[in-house]
This record gives structure tokens, C-alpha cells and sequence, in this order.
């Protein structure tokens, strides 16, 4: 899932794992809340008056070392906001955000010339993973609505960290307005994760319609459903390049005895314990499955850059105890790896521009309050 992984990195210690992507962001498989910082005690040492304390970087500000980023802007203030889509016209976006007391998940448009953001599913059960359909009239997310009015019981953490993917999630298309919810994916199993081909013809998704989470295909119609991977484990996250003949995700496959087992053990809970996820790719018929990354690291939310050639992430990579999440390009033949933001945060879930001058992305950068992520958007130079 999702929005989950954007939240819990915030609150991280040691990140064993990294989800539409469904429960959201990665996180450690003890997850604990971040130690505030220390308050100083000691008085100064000469009689000059102590100093203000530091105050936070602007968040607006791009850090050093984030050479892409010739500008940035914050477009959220306050909440759980992740996950947030360009519509066909690049005017609005379409994004996830537990707001305003909410106890999970709704789903809000917001337009980039007021930054009004609305609330576009019903308020009821759980939502997650929007995007726009062609023609920027409709929508499509994922709802658990038809099952409860509320949000449904947390996955249980008694199994250390681990995702649910709730069977009573099916994807719905709406106007843009909220107006005309339909069904569009139902049946047994979670159905989630679903994004569009930039040629409008086609949407991806993830299912569990068959017992283990894979990618599936199908027309924007909802006719013509193609089943894409068979490996056991989890295969989610998923997005088309530009041109639309290829897709990218991320996939937690067990190896070994062991894993298999633990996998077998609590996929028939609904749940998985996603303790790796590695970038691939794929022709968009299935064909020709690719691993990109190797490092055995929480890598998730993967997009094409616009030249089709490289694919911007985001990974914990970097950090030994698994705490930050920043955002990396690579080649799509796993090559010629570049770090793009510096945060000692959460960063995750970007989309560019179709010119490539733009990129939209959320982040724990500049959080007022323990856990908030807001949405932003870079200018982007290469």
C-alpha cells in the first residue's frame, strides 16, 4: 500500500523493510517515535547572553546538495499528505491526506493556481492511491467504503511490521468533483494501487484476487484484464512510462526456506512484511521483467523520468539505521546511481512534469508537528 510508508518513516529508528503505495510508506520493522531533541541546560559560559536556539531550515529552500531542485515549492501545510498525481493537464494534482481529525485516508484534488484543496471521496472508510483518468472529467482511487463507514482496524503489530492489504478494498472512478462514485475493479481480494498509461489506454494495479499480491492489467473500461507477474512475494507500486510500453514497480520476492515460510505464514492474514523492495521493470504485457536495484534496502515509489531512460525513487539506502528516505535517479539498466534530496527526513512518492521542468514529490521537511508531510513541488534542472 501507499500512503503508510510516507507517515511511519517519520517516527523510524531502524528500517528493515519500505507501500499506493495501499498502507503507504516504508518503515523499520520496530518502529519507535523519533527522540526529540535534547533541550540545553547549561548556562553559557561568559556573561553574553545565550544564543536563540537554531531555527529550522526553510523548508521552501532546496537543501545543499539538491542541485535539481532550482526552486521549491510547499503546497501543504499541516496533515498526512502523500501520494499526490499530476492531472493530464498538469493544472491540478490528486492526492491522499489524513486531515482535519480524520481517522485514515481521504482523497482531496488541489489546484496549483489557488492551492485550494478539496475533498473528493465520500469520508467513509479508508481510501487510498488516486489518479486521474484521461481527460482530467474523472478520477480513480481505491476505497474500502462499500465494506464500512469507518476505517477499518489497523493491521496488527503484534507481527512486528507488516502491511494489511484489506480484501475490501476496490477501485472506484468519480467526476473530479467527487459526484457519480462508481465501481470499476470489485471482487475478492484487495484491489488497489492503480495508476493510468500516459496514453490513456490502459490502467495498472495491484491484486490479490488470485492469493498473493501481483500486477494486473486492464483498459480504462475495466474490460481486458491481464495478469502481469507470477513471482510469489509482492508486486505493487506500479506506473508506465511515457510512452506508455513499459511499467515500473517495486517487489518484496522471500528467498530462501525461511522467508517463504514467514511469507506463507501471514499472507493468508492479508498481510505482508515487506523487509526489502527492490526497483523493477517490465514491458507492459509483463514481458521481460527486470531487476533494477541491488541493494536490499526499502526502495519504493519509482517513476520514469520523461526521457524513459532513468527512474527517480525513493530509498533508505543511505542511512545505516534506516531512519531517512530520500529520493535517487538511476538508470534503467541499474547504472549511474545519483542521490537527489539530502533531508534527514522522508521524501517519497515523485512525479514529474511531462516536460520534465517540474517535479511534485511529499516530505517530512520543515514539519511543524511529529509526523506531518506535506506536499511539494521542485523546478527541476538536470
Amino acid at each position: 500500500m501507499r500512503p503508510f510508508l510516507a507517515r511511519l518513516a517519520a517516527s523510524l529508528t531502524v528500517l528493515a523493510l519500505a507501500a499506493c503505495q495501499g498502507e503507504g510508506k516504508p518503515a523499520a520493522d520496530k518502529p519507535a517515535d523519533k527522540p526529540a531533541d535534547k533541550p540545553a541546560t547549561d548556562k553559557p559560559a561568559t556573561d553574553k547572553p545565550a544564543e536563540a536556539p537554531a531555527t529550522k531550515p526553510d523548508p521552501s529552500v532546496p537543501l545543499a546538495g539538491e542541485r535539481h531542485f532550482k526552486s521549491l515549492q510547499q503546497l501543504t501545510f499541516g496533515g498526512e499528505n502523500a501520494e499526490a498525481y499530476f492531472s493530464g493537464d498538469e493544472k491540478r494534482l490528486v492526492f491522499q491526506s489524513t486531515r482535519d481529525g480524520a481517522g485514515c485516508d481521504q482523497i482531496f484534488t488541489l489546484d496549483l493556481a489557488d492551492k485550494a484543496a478539496k475533498r473528493v471521496s465520500s469520508g467513509k472508510g479508508r481510501t487510498t492511491c488516486a489518479y486521474f483518468l484521461p481527460g482530467d472529467q474523472r478520477i480513480l482511487y481505491a476505497s474500502t467504503h462499500a465494506a464500512a463507514d469507518d476505517c477499518l482496524p489497523n493491521p496488527d503489530r503484534s507481527r512486528g511490521y507488516v502491511w494489511k492489504l484489506y480484501p475490501e478494498f476496490d477501485i472506484y472512478t468519480a467526476a473530479a468533483d467527487g459526484s457519480d462514485i462508481q465501481p470499476l475493479v470489485t471482487g475478492p481480494g484487495y484491489d488497489a494501487e492503480a495508476t493510468v498509461s500516459p496514453t490513456g489506454d490502459a490502467i495498472v494495479f495491484t491484486s490479490t484476487r488470485d492469493g498473493d499480491p501481483e500486477l494486473y492489467k486492464i483498459n480504462v473500461d475495466g474490460t481486458g484484464l491481464q495478469r502481469l507477474t507470477n513471482t510469489r512475494g509482492y508486486d505493487g507500486g506500479a506506473f508506465f512510462s511515457p510512452d506508455g510500453k513499459r511499467i515500473v514497480y517495486r517487489a518484496n520476492h522471500p528467498e530462501g526456506e525461511a522467508e517463504l515460510k514467514a511469507y506463507d505464514d501471514i499472507i493468508k492474514e492479508h498481510l505482508v512484511r515487506p523487509t526489502r523492495l527492490e526497483i523493477f521493470v517490465m514491458n507492459a504485457d509483463g514481458s521481460e521483467q527486470r531487476q533494477v536495484t541491488r541493494n536490499g534496502k526499502a526502495n519504493f515509489a519509482p517513476f520514469f523520468h520523461p526521457d524513459g531512460k532513468r527512474i527517480i525513487f525513493s530509498s533508505n539506502q543511505g542511512d545505516p539505521k534506516g531512519r531517512n528516505f530520500d529520493l535517487y535517479l538511476i538508470g534503467d539498466d541499474g547504472q549511474n546511481q545519483e542521490q537527489v534530496t539530502f533531508s534527514d527526513t522522508f521524501d517519497g512518492f515523485p512525479m514529474f512534469t511531462r516536460d520534465g521542468k517540474h517535479l511534485v514529490f511529499a516530505s517530512n521537511r520543515g514539519a511543524k508537528t511529529h509526523g506531518d508531510t506535506d506536499v511539494f513541488l521542485a523546478e527541476w534542472v538536470d
